[in-house]
């Protein structure tokens, strides 16, 4: 839909340089992407956090058993006691001799118990071919070494870094734009430049004509100017050639289909006048600060940090609250009872770890050498920048006197152009003369053109390296 609008509004009128820059924004994929990953980051910011509150999970099941559980494997006989007022105590009912009155053994070599309780194998014996069970459990984290508290710290700059990113794929994207845009502007200014040379040429071949026909000039001077007035026309036809393509790689840059008609709102302006303003130092903390890349390596280096808290928690104690709501059909809370009952239970979990051959130790080690890396990676970057702005500004003042230079140049291109015409009027100069007075003009009107465009996109180069571009 946005892509829609900005076509609609391209198509309306000239299109300015911020337009163009506002619909690449809006239909980039690049720029999508990095979008989408922030959205990522913020997820796994949002799932890190969850880690701090309690987690509830259920679990159940159900198991079919082929065979029915029995404790006994055939019926019991039990001893029985009776109270025997003589002792104070229970003594064994058992067989005594009446001779002797002693307990009588067995052949096993055992007491024969005179009176004994049954106690049945089926009495015994439980239905568990369907087993239905479950549990409800509740763990909340009291001290995970600090894990949890590194794992949001990671998300949460690996959120900005993805933030981050996408400011600097946003400065590529508008560099990239401002660069179609002044190519257009610069094939369109040549464009006009290229049509006044063919017109020159044109109307000097029709008064070489006449004067050839008058026998003032040769057949050579009238060739020569047809060979530059065709070599002019096919210079011509390249240019607008390259202003049709400039216009289709401007399009897709923006967003917009390649084969649609738009104007720009500079393509059709005289030569602006360009005032040089580079300053020859800058305040490069600020420059730092406002570097995308710059910041997302900064923030590089605080995630090695976290996770080398991440290993260091992995080497200490883990501390949990458990708690849980278990039942089962069947259940033997009362007896075998062939419907569903459960209990609450709660308790601690501690995990300490004591040995792992170095393994955890050797983690955290590695962790602290990303750090080091991180942090020379940021060191290394930033002088880069320190060169990169130094160049950009010295490209940008370079290319301010070579634009001033050009307009100097562009002036006495123009009055030697009008001496010679008004030579060759007066008969004081050759077709020569006149030929070399335009090519000079041209060369020094594409010189400014091509100065121009130059000025331009060193402003935004220097801009994108001060990171003030977007």
């Amino acid at each position: 839909m946005a892509c829609g609008t900005a076509a609609a509004l391209a198509i309306e009128g000239p299109v300015t340089l911020d337009s163009c820059r506002n619909m690449a924004i809006e239909s980039n994929k690049q720029l999508m992407i990095t979008r989408s990953n922030i959205r990522k980051a913020g997820y796994q910011n949002k799932e890190a956090f969850a880690a701090y509150l309690p987690a509830i999970d259920f679990a159940g099941g159900y198991v079919y058993n082929q065979r029915e559980i029995s404790i006994f494997d055939k019926d019991q006989l039990l001893p029985t006691k009776s109270f025997d007022p003589k002792t104070g105590s229970y003594q064994f009912n058992l067989v005594t001799d009446p001779a002797t009155g002693m307990p009588v053994k067995g052949p096993d070599g055992q007491y024969i118990p005179s009176e004994v309780a049954l106690i049945p194998k089926e009495a015994m014996t439980y239905d568990i071919h369907n087993v239905f069970f479950g549990a409800i459990t509740l763990t909340q984290p009291i001290f995970m070494g600090g894990k949890i508290v590194a794992m949001n710290n990671i998300t949460r700059d690996a959120e900005q870094v993805a933030r981050q990113m996408h400011l600097s794929e946003v400065e590529n994207v508008i560099y990239a734009v401002d660069a179609a845009y002044w190519q257009v502007v610069s094939l369109k200014a040549k464009y006009r430049l290229a049509s006044s040379y063919v017109n020159l040429l044109d109307s000097l071949s029709h008064n070489v004509h006449l004067m050839f026909d008058q026998g003032v000039v040769t057949r050579s001077d009238v060739l020569s100017v047809d060979v530059k007035l065709n070599s002019a026309q096919v210079d011509l036809t390249k240019v607008e050639n390259g202003l049709v393509l400039s216009r289709m790689a401007l399009a897709q840059v923006c967003g917009l289909p390649v084969n649609e008609t738009f104007t720009l709102a500079d393509e059709d302006k005289d030569s602006p006048e360009l005032t040089a303003e580079v300053a020859t130092s800058y305040n490069m903390a600020d420059v730092y600060a406002r570097r995308p890349d710059l910041e997302a390596l900064r923030l590089g280096v605080g995630i090695m940090g976290h996770k080398k808290r991440l290993a260091m928690a992995e080497m200490l104690p883990n501390v949990a609250l458990i708690g849980a709501y278990s039942f089962s059909n069947p259940n033997m809370f009362d007896g075998f009872s062939k419907k569903f009952k459960g209990a609450f239970s709660v308790g601690v979990s501690v995990t300490v770890p004591i040995w792992h051959w170095g393994g955890n130790y050797n983690r955290y080690r590695a962790a602290e050498v990303d750090e080091t890396v991180m942090r020379l990676q940021l060191d290394d970057a930033r002088t880069l920048v320190d060169l990169q702005v130094q160049q950009a500004s010295f490209k940008t003042t370079e290319a301010y006197k070579t634009y001033n230079m050009t307009e100097a140049n562009l002036a006495q291109a123009n009055e030697n152009l009008r001496c010679a015409n008004l030579a060759f009027r007066e008969g004081m100069a050759t077709t020569d003369n006149v030929l070399e007075a335009q090519t000079a003009w041209l060369k020094a009107h594409s010189e400014q053109i091509d100065a121009m465009i130059d000025v331009r996109l060193c402003n935004v180069y220097l801009s994108k390296c001060l990171g003030t571009l977007y």
